[in-house]
């Protein structure tokens, strides 16, 4: 590609290079739209259980139409994710690449987190209104994202719920075991809590979400599972700072949920509020920096602050809020966290976990901790994820 050198001291080869790099962005960008279909219809585990195969008899084996099959295996082709047999036009995906792209590669499975392409291209037209004239764009606009934050969940939290996160707060299996209040703050769907609820049933679980369509849904499967320690409630949380009732609960998280919230400083007081003298509260967000040229080198920089300027940051603007975004950092986290009341907060970094931190957060004053490495003996159990990590 030959560009025109028009300015003084001009870098032919840094252009070149860059025309390069956004050639494959555009492949990449498309081989993701391509991934998310593979795993929405289920062609990435069919394929992967079947010996070389045609498109006409991956199509039969998975119940799907040959012509679209066809042309979704010469994108898979063409990227280098399924390989094809030039004379006999089979087709096959190695067991390198299943390995994060089935339903069986469970938190290894990547290709879930493509679907947040297509879900955030569903809004690019309301997205560039607002760069127009301001303001935000409503939960009611993602058509499936509380479908999908439940998938992500299921993956990145409740994979580790058990193995890696509980045992973050010292001692807290042996009290959920007993019975305490623990009450889930942006809880979505509720699958975590469900999860807790079935597995600790002498505490008693509440839910809040701004979404009804999301607290209907853990209603529904609540009631289908006999849950009765178990509550869910559609809240807006903007005033939960004033609304909270005082020293409630014993234990207190949130998975990703405070930054997009419409006032994020609100419903930390709130948390504050609602934690009794001697409760935790867990906090996962992300783990960026509160000053964007520290953030370059992150793996996955670009595709969060695309997130959060197509979700996280416009959803809170929806709600009249300061549209804090996703990549809020660090920094910024502990500062918030200090102003609600809190006086420790410990930052925990699991080993497979590339995106969150883990923050172990009380009311009583102790021994700061800023940040703390991944524990020794988390390490090495499950390869590092390369995705969005999810809430809820």
């Amino acid at each position: 590609m030959s560009t025109k050198n028009g300015k003084s001291g001009f870098d032919q080869a840094k252009a070149d290079s860059f025309a390069g790099e956004l050639l494959a962005t555009l492949n990449h960008g498309a081989l993701c739209l391509m991934i998310s279909v593979g795993h929405r219809t289920g062609l990435f585990d069919v394929i992967s259980k079947m010996a070389p195969a045609t498109s006409s008899e991956i199509a039969a084996r998975a119940g799907l139409n040959e012509r679209y099959i066809r042309e979704w295996l010469g994108a898979m082709v063409t990227a280098k994710v399924i390989d094809v047999n030039p004379e006999t036009l089979q087709f096959s995906l190695p067991a390198e690449h299943a390995a994060f792209l089935t339903r069986a590669a469970a938190a290894d499975n990547l290709a879930v987190f493509a679907q947040y392409i297509p879900l955030l291209g569903e809004v690019e037209d309301d997205i560039v209104e607002c760069f127009r004239g301001g303001g935000g764009v409503p939960y009611s606009r993602y058509t499936r994202f509380h479908e999908v934050m439940a998938e992500d969940s299921g993956q990145s939290v409740m994979s580790s719920l058990e193995s890696h996160i509980l045992p973050l707060v010292p001692g807290l299996h042996d009290r959920l075991s007993k019975g305490i209040g623990m009450l889930d703050v942006g809880c979505g769907r509720g699958r975590i809590l469900s999860r807790l609820a079935s597995l600790y049933p002498a505490s008693r679980f509440v839910g809040m979400d701004l979404s009804q369509e999301a607290i209907a849904f853990a209603q529904e499967e609540a009631s289908a599972t006999d849950q009765d320690n178990i509550e869910f409630r559609a809240v807006d949380l903007s005033d939960f700072d004033r609304t909270a009732d005082v020293a409630s609960f014993d234990f207190i998280t949130t998975f990703d949920a405070i930054h997009d919230q419409g006032k994020p400083l609100n419903v930390l007081k709130g948390i504050h509020r609602a934690l009794k003298p001697d409760g935790v509260y867990l906090m996962q967000d992300i783990s960026g920096s509160s000053h964007v040229h520290k953030d370059i080198e992150h793996p996955i920089g670009t595709l969060l602050y695309t997130v959060s300027c197509m979700h996280c940051m416009t959803v809170s603007l929806a709600q009249g809020g300061e549209g804090l975004g996703a990549m809020w950092g660090e920094e910024k986290t502990h500062e918030y966290l200090q102003k609600a009341g809190f006086r420790s907060v410990a930052t925990h970094r699991l080993a497979h976990d590339i995106q969150n931190n883990w923050y172990v957060v009380t009311k009583r004053a102790a021994n700061l901790v800023r940040s703390m490495p991944p524990n020794k003996a988390m390490q090495g159990t499950r390869r590092k994820r390369h995705a969005p990590d999810g809430c809820r």
